[in-house]
């Protein structure tokens, strides 16, 4: 949120070698700025990448394990092949051009390394760009060390507006500015200020945390007290043999010292607390984790806006929803405070994180059923980080096992609504492994891992595991989770196939009444899945019948996901039984909460089905741009819903509709569909814009190709080219030669009259 002070030539390197280079590696001390530099690099390299720019930030990543799934997230990939996670990476990235940001790699170098290095290996288009402490140990790559700002020689005299030759003097009295309105380097003080500022070598975050003193001190008075502090702490190194002996890392710990015990008490608690979140959190877990011993809750508020005061903690988020952060080495200096309190401090802080997870997840699982269901998904998503740490906590420490899978088990609601598929199952599999104790949570952790596998097809794993559940929940006498299990037992019955095996499950579910504990998203699928089946079977009366009957339960909650569901099934048995005016209605409904929700699988059946009901009212084109929209949906995922007995049939009647009715055109009709994004796929579905891509004529050429051919038709050179796409001459030259092959031209005049014939024909 505060200005980027210089780095121009360094911003501009980091341009040159992203083009020229796939991995590059900013390194340098911590404080020096390599996140700043990257993040104010991003949106000049975004032009060059056809599938765009992805900052992964990697410091709330404790297990290192977790790096595949962190890009996994960060990439918004929807995966449910149920491969594994770096498989998953390499199969999304293969055909896309694009840059990864790993942020924050130092304390994940190894698996850093590791999964860069297969992923250069594995894709084409993808290139690097990597900030850590120390380079990766990887041979492709590029490193820039990120040096400190300029500061004035001992002795040298200013030139007159130093400010502009020194971009330490200019980032101190920015910051100071902000602080002390109205200061700006003087004749009188700018000597003063270029001592302090190399006295902290230089060094933006050291400078910083000077500046903010400014609102008490004089730059002289700074300059005195941040010199003895950094004397002691001399004296101290000097026959230490840590990192802390080299010359930076000893002034930014000097820096961060003095700022420490110019804190108050309480600030100082915070700090050493909230160390424990891995990344980002709000007000209310702070109270929960910090407060305590020392601390009262009434003075926590006043001492977390003290450290942002003091630019220790760093305000992220809105006006509405105040989050709060640490740079790594002032969470890292916190740690090493906190831990300094004893050895079980840092533990029971931790233990802290978990409770609080488990209280904020359970919370939310009550409150899903209702209308705050978009909100939810936003605060969970914004709690990932801590959520996975409190996860690894529980399995790494003796007797948190069944804390673990307790947590895990109340996220199914969360995975399952967002597609999140990969990640909760890499948390149930490790615990269930670990955690074989027949519990009551176990049961839950079980069915929550069959929905998982269910999701992504796998009715053979899932199948026992529901069972395993079931068997559980009956020997512990725990009515809910019993009633929890009804919902995969017939899900494993209705992708098979089965689905007279799978009506009589659903129904022997209904015939009882909701069990105190029970979720009512899980009852609401209960309809969802018997109208599915009935519809199936050509009740058709019965199935739209019991969807309205759960309808109105979720109209009067304001509930949306389950409510979506229950509009798709309806719409499926309107057009199975011929009425496509209703049908087309409700699948539109159906899309709109559906998009409030992030729901990517759902979104991909309604579009299907409406894909059809376009098909059968006569409207050849819409159809086939939407099934082209949902095959792109389906290969993201690896998922074959188009294959399986219960949803195939409708992608069937659709496409063969399709067909008949544009004959020819339907390829370009579907490659334009091919070419959508999940949101304007929903946007053309609802009739929102007429077209959400630039319709695609037949072409043998990729989306860069294409692009580079247009270049091509304005009378660029390959240097030109490479130049406007910010990429190395070879790989410009590489993108010509492929492009006169696919064609079977020989020139480039060729190509650009072949590119400005397929402009003069795009509607």
């Amino acid at each position: 949120m505060s200005s980027f002070v210089g780095r121009r030539q360094e911003a501009a390197e980091v341009k040159r070698l992203v083009a020229a280079h796939r991995l590059v590696s900013l390194t340098g001390t911590g404080g020096v700025g390599k996140t700043r530099l990257v993040l104010h690099a991003v949106p000049r390299l975004a032009r060059a990448f056809a599938d765009g720019v992805h900052i992964v930030q990697l410091a709330g990543v404790r297990d290192v394990s977790l790096v595949p799934l962190a890009l996994i997230e960060a990439l918004n990939i929807r995966d449910v092949s149920g491969r594994s996670p770096v498989r998953v990476l390499i199969d999304q990235l293969q055909d896309r051009e694009l840059l990864l940001v790993l942020d924050n790699c130092e304390h994940l170098a190894d698996a850093c390394a590791r999964l860069v290095e297969t992923l250069l290996a594995e894709t084409a288009g993808v290139r690097v760009l990597a900030t850590s402490r120390h380079p990766l140990d990887v041979p492709a790559q590029h490193v820039l060390e990120v040096q400190p700002l300029a500061t004035p020689t001992p002795g040298e005299p200013l030139p007159p507006r130093p400010a502009l030759e020194y971009p330490a003097l200019a980032l101190f009295a920015d910051r100071a500015a902000a602080v002390l309105p109205g200061f700006s380097l003087t004749a009188s003080n700018q000597e003063a200020v270029a001592a302090l500022c190399r006295r902290l070598d230089g060094l933006p975050l050291a400078i910083e945390l000077a500046a903010v003193r400014m609102r008490a001190l004089g730059v002289q008075q700074l300059l005195e007290r941040l010199d003895r502090r950094y004397r002691l702490l001399a004296d101290r190194a000097d026959s230490a043999d840590s990192e802390e002996t080299l010359p930076r890392h000893r002034t930014l710990r000097a820096a961060v010292d003095w700022s420490h015990d110019l804190c108050t008490p309480e600030e100082q608690t915070v700090w050493s607390r909230a160390s424990v979140f891995a990344g980002s959190f709000d007000l209310g877990a702070a109270e929960e984790v910090c407060a305590g011993p020392g601390l009262d809750r009434d003075e926590l508020v006043d001492a977390v806006a003290g450290l942002v005061e003091k630019s220790l903690l760093v305000r992220d988020g809105d006006a509405v929803h105040a989050r709060y952060r640490m740079l790594e080495s002032i969470r890292q200096y916190g740690i090493d405070r906190l831990r300094e309190d004893g050895a079980d401090a840092e533990e029971a802080a931790r233990r802290r994180v978990r409770d609080w997870c488990l209280d904020f997840v359970e919370e939310c699982e009550r409150r899903w059923f209702g209308p705050e269901q978009p909100e939810l998904v936003r605060r969970l998503h914004a709690e990932s980080d801590t959520v996975r740490s409190a996860l690894e906590f529980c399995l790494t420490t003796p007797g948190e096992l069944q804390a673990g899978l307790k947590l895990a088990g109340h996220l199914w609601f969360f995975w399952f609504a967002t597609g999140a598929l990969v990640e909760g199952r890499y948390w149930l599999e490790r615990l269930l492994a670990t955690a074989a104790e027949p519990t009551v949570v176990r049961a839950r952790a079980l069915w929550s891992l069959a929905l998982m596998l269910l999701s992504q097809g796998n009715a053979g794993r899932a199948a026992p595991l529901v069972e395993e559940a079931r068997e559980l929940a009956l020997r512990r006498g725990d009515e809910a989770e019993l009633a929890h299990t009804f919902f995969g037992r017939g899900g494993a019955y209705l992708i098979s196939g089965d689905y007279e095996r799978a009506r009589g499950v659903y129904e022997e579910a209904l015939s009882r009444p909701p069990r105190e504990g029970e979720s009512m998203s899980l009852v609401g699928f209960k309809y969802v899945e018997l109208a599915h089946v009935l519809a199936i079977q050509g009740e058709y009366d019965r199935a739209m019948a019991l969807c309205e009957e759960f309808r109105q339960i979720c109209l009067s909650h304001g509930e949306q996901w389950v409510h979506s569901y229950l509009l798709r099934i309806l719409a499926f048995a309107e057009w199975a039984k011929g009425d496509q005016t209703a049908a087309g209605a409700h699948a539109r409904e159906c899309l709109r909460l559906k998009r409030v929700v992030g729901d990517v699988f759902g979104t991909g059946m309604t579009l299907e089905l409406l894909a059809a009901v376009h098909a059968r009212d006569g409207e050849g084109r819409p159809a086939a741009v939407l099934l082209g929209a949902t095959k792109r949906i389906w290969q993201d995922a690896h998922v074959a819903l188009d294959r399986t007995p219960s949803h195939g049939p409708v992608r069937t009647e659709a496409e063969e509709g399709a067909r008949a009715l544009l004959g020819g055109e339907f390829r370009s009709a579907y490659r334009e569909g091919l070419e959508l994004t999940l949101d304007h796929a929903v946007a053309y579905a609802l009739g929102e814009r007429e077209s959400a891509a630039r319709p695609v004529l037949d072409s043998p050429l990729t989306r860069r190709e294409t692009e580079v051919a247009e270049l091509i038709a304005e009378g660029l050179t390959n240097q030109q080219i490479a130049d406007r796409l910010v990429v190395a001459l070879r790989t410009a030259e590489g993108h010509v030669e492929r492009i006169l092959s696919k064609l079977g031209f020989t020139s480039r005049s060729q190509v650009a009259v072949w590119a400005e014939a397929r402009r003069a024909v795009r509607p």
